[in-house]
């Protein structure tokens, strides 16, 4: 039987890419993708990832897998992490798999790991109730010599284990903490609010070696961001490469990706925000292929896969190595204001630039309330995506059309 790659979650870009490289693959999903994956000839495995017990587990989900032939197992989205990781232990026959995975899930159980392996982070610390907040608040005042009368030191309230800004508040001043954080937060982390610009990295590790190095720069969290970064941070690149290293060395990882999220002062600190080791958002891996021609969905795959040779990935990242000059891509991800919205609105502006490549807003067919209260920053509406030679003009068009309405 030839060997298979199990694709744990669903992503039809995924699908698409593995489709490409010519490889044995099965996706594994929820009972609701069956009809279409039949429809459209996808090898698939129904499994509900929200049940784990003595009768749904990793080991009965390998054996339900048994007859493809799978070897590995890739997770493409965060909630499946801890299940491509004891898959794969059971693949591998190595324990400490599953003990990564769960690493890369718990954010305070990461910060720890981080913070004993040498890499520069905030303080932090893991609450259960209200009281606590205020006096972990507390604590950063007095470390931070404040003066009474002085502005709080931010306090950053996070889920233990949700995606990107998922639940993620950020506390300015005690009467926020009363206002904002609210019983269904706990338990969860806080943090110290940490100087620098914040970017993220996308390491494709093979081996333990880092295959390739991309370096996201956010022009604002959550909204916007594009790939690669611009000369002013590249000029970082080995300081940011050493970072990663470290980071890969000390969290064990051999195969795979991590997408590290990191912050970078004027006069050259690092600090270690968190990581996740799936799919990053702000379609990033989109951002990738469109500025070097890299398909970062099969450079996860490759790179996941022990048995992956050097030359296959000499191949498939010749691209990114060999390019002579830069091409920049971006993203901005639209979140319509508070409010009812009945139309979209596109200006001529954007759909005539030269940078602009496409959008994918939907056009409402009826009158849709968005919501006061939101989760993070609610579900955006669509996608815009540019592409230019000029990192500066990328920021700048960025920046611009966040403020734009395009729903009204």
């Amino acid at each position: 039987m030839s060997e298979c790659i199990a694709l744990i979650g669903w992503s039809l870009p995924a699908i698409e890419s593995v489709k490409k490289l010519n490889k044995n693959y099965v996706v594994v999903s929820f009972p609701d993708f069956e009809p279409y994956a039949k429809e459209n000839d996808i090898p698939f495995v129904g499994w509900n990832f929200n049940e784990w017990n003595e009768s749904s587990n990793a080991l009965a989900l390998a054996e339900k897998m048994a007859p493809h032939g799978v070897h590995i197992a890739v997770a493409l989205f965060e909630e499946t992490v801890e299940w491509a990781g004891a898959l794969n232990s059971i693949y591998r026959k190595d324990d400490r798999v599953l003990n990564r995975a769960m690493l890369c899930r718990n954010k305070a159980m990461m910060k720890r790991k981080a913070m004993l392996s040498g890499l520069r982070v905030g303080m932090f610390e893991e609450v259960n109730d209200l009281d606590s907040v205020h006096k972990f608040m507390g604590r950063l005042n007095e470390a931070n010599l404040q003066l009474n009368g002085e502005e709080d030191y931010w306090v950053h309230l996070k889920p233990l284990s949700a995606m990107g800004t998922v639940g993620h508040k950020l506390l300015r001043n005690k009467e926020a903490i009363n206002e904002r954080v609210v019983e269904r937060d706990f338990p969860c982390l806080v943090e110290s609010h940490l100087p620098g610009q914040e970017f993220s990295c996308e390491v494709f590790v093979h081996n333990g070696k880092i295959q390739h190095l991309n370096i996201t720069e956010y022009v604002k969290l959550g909204f916007s961001n594009f790939v690669p970064c611009s000369p002013e941070m590249e000029a970082k690149r080995d300081l940011i490469y050493a970072a990663n290293e470290k980071l890969v060395k000390a969290f064990g990882i051999e195969y795979g990706m991590l997408h590290p999220e990191w912050f970078l002062t004027e006069d050259g600190d690092i600090s270690f925000g968190e990581t996740a080791m799936r799919v990053p958002g702000g379609h990033i891996f989109e951002l990738i292929e469109m500025s070097s021609g890299v398909n970062a969905y099969q450079a996860l795959v490759l790179c996941s896969d022990p048995k992956t040779t050097q030359e296959e990935l000499d191949e498939l990242f010749a691209p990114v190595r060999n390019k002579k000059e830069e091409l920049y891509a971006g993203s901005l991800m639209v979140y319509p204001s508070p409010g009812h919205i009945t139309k979209l609105n596109v200006p001529a502006e954007l759909t005539e630039d030269s940078y602009f490549v496409e959008h994918t807003l939907f056009e409402p067919i009826h009158d849709i309330k968005v919501p006061q209260e939101r989760e993070g920053f609610g579900n955006h509406y669509g996608t815009i995506f540019f592409k230019g030679e000029n990192s500066q003009r990328m920021r700048e068009l960025l920046l611009h059309y966040e403020n734009v309405p395009f729903y009204v």
